[in-house]
């Protein structure tokens, strides 16, 4: 079985975690990875602190499994769901979009791991510096705020910059990618893309079909002039936003044109307002399944796959 040093320090079965996607990963969604042997994450996004609790405990009433909950470090509500989750003691927090320094103490004391997800070597030393358990090394390739490196460059690099385990993510979806991962030093991938299409995924079936459809030249980046880019689908209202950012649009405009679009795309399927966040991976997502299901069939072939490396050395 495809086991690593994350697996034991998380009481997980397989070192496959689920992305924390805002107004996506909820509670649901979480329980279904976390029970399938998985981490299941729930996304706090731009949500309240209440938001989140509730998540939490509708996910332990379906897995006595570890769970996690990503914070959104630019959330106007992160200092609130940065308590909820000490106090709710979640097993993992795992923090996206910023520096999670200053809850570092409050969490480390409430005996959660904090897995900070890093786009930089620079951020992998200060969050080894800082205590965190592990890192999440994701690349340029992942769905949603994407920094600059593909993460076959960072992987590498963050791995030989830290002793944390380290858990690659980006472009990643099935045992192949994480079999790559595995070579390249991580200790665990994340896929958020692949999670799109669980059954346990409850986004809105436009937006489902469209991951199901999708091709490989099927995504764009978006919000590099405000200073944090997005990947996502490359819809109506993807291209459109694309014209304003180049067009002259005053830049509170711009950000008012994007508010509440990824959760138009979500709960709405909306193609002209909404944001469908995707990675690059997407058109590597071809059927609907049980989450358990993803976990279970990612972590098989990535053993298979890297058994079959040894016919590489003579």
């Amino acid at each position: 079985m495809l086991k690593s040093k994350i697996c034991e320090m998380l009481g997980i079965r397989y070192p496959v975690f689920q992305g924390g996607m805002a107004w996506i990963a909820d509670g649901k969604l979480a329980a279904a990875v976390s029970q399938g042997g998985g981490l299941g994450i729930i996304a706090a996004g731009n949500a309240p602190g209440q938001y989140v609790r509730e998540q939490i405990r509708l996910a332990r009433e379906e897995t006595e499994n570890p769970i996690g909950v990503n914070i959104m470090l630019l959330s106007p509500y992160a200092d609130e769901v940065a308590q909820v989750a000490a106090e709710e003691k979640v097993q993992v927090v795992t923090t996206g979009a910023g520096n999670p320094s200053k809850y570092m103490e409050t969490w480390l004391g409430a005996g959660i791991k904090v897995i900070p997800v890093v786009a930089s070597v620079a951020m992998a030393r200060l969050m080894t510096r800082c205590g965190a358990a592990a890192l999440i090394a994701e690349g340029g390739e992942s769905g949603g705020h994407v920094g600059e490196l593909t993460t076959m460059v960072l992987v590498p690099q963050v791995c030989d910059a830290t002793s944390l385990p380290v858990i690659a993510a980006g472009g990643i979806a099935d045992g192949r990618g994480a079999a790559a991962a595995f070579l390249l030093g991580a200790q665990g991938v994340q896929m958020g893309t692949r999670f799109l299409s669980a059954r346990e995924c409850s986004i809105h079936p436009v937006y489902k079909e469209k991951i199901l459809k999708a091709t490989d030249l099927c995504t764009m980046v978006t919000g590099k002039r405000l200073g944090h880019p997005v990947r996502s689908l490359r819809t109506r209202f993807a291209r459109e936003y694309s014209k304003a950012e180049y067009g002259g649009m005053p830049d509170e405009e711009l950000e008012a044109l994007a508010t509440g679009a990824l959760r138009l795309a979500v709960q709405e399927g909306s193609e002209e307002k909404g944001c469908f966040l995707s990675g690059q991976i997407a058109a590597m997502v071809k059927k609907e399944q049980p989450a358990a299901e993803i976990v279970k069939e990612v972590a098989e072939e990535a053993e298979a796959v890297l058994r079959e490396a040894l016919q590489w050395v003579k």
